[in-house]
């Protein structure tokens, strides 16, 4: 069983992105569509710096839904390259180009190339809390435990 949306995508500078891919699934129960990088020259990504790197591309998600921008598991495990905001949140209503903000917490340079693949996008349903201000909150077995509370 598969659940799919229709996405509307544009790229954005058609004439000279031609030879970059849109965002794909790279096996068939992939959950996340690789994101190749539009970048025009080789982007030198210091150790500690944080580079946006353009995609070439926009989208029109349908309402109640979201893309979520997430760290590829190759860049970061080989070469300490990850985003600098993980999960990144594109909504609805945005309509820019889609950036990612990659951030190298390598011990040395990395090198983004044209077309390189740079990060993985994943769509989601989204839901809306709405607040309901209250006096108190009833009790839980955790409670207020916080970071570590568990002892692992």
């Amino acid at each position: 069983m598969r659940n799919e949306i229709r996405i509307r995508i544009r790229r954005l500078r058609p004439d000279s992105d031609a030879d970059i891919p849109l965002p794909r699934y790279m096996t068939d129960q992939a959950a996340g569509m690789d994101i190749h990088a539009a970048v025009s020259l080789p982007l030198v990504l210091e150790p500690g710096r944080i580079a946006l790197v353009p995609t070439g591309f926009a989208i029109a998600l349908p309402e109640g839904f979201e893309a979520q921008i997430r760290p590829r598991s190759g860049l970061a495990a080989r070469f300490g390259v990850t985003l600098a905001n993980s999960p990144g949140t594109i909504d609805a209503d945005y309509r820019g180009e889609i950036k990612v903000a990659l951030i190298n917490l390598g011990p040395a340079a990395h090198t983004i190339n044209r077309g390189d693949r740079v990060a993985q996008m994943v769509i989601q349903p989204v839901c809306r809390g709405r607040w309901e201000l209250v006096d108190s909150l009833e009790e839980t077995a955790r409670n207020g435990g916080g970071f570590g509370h568990t002892g692992r």
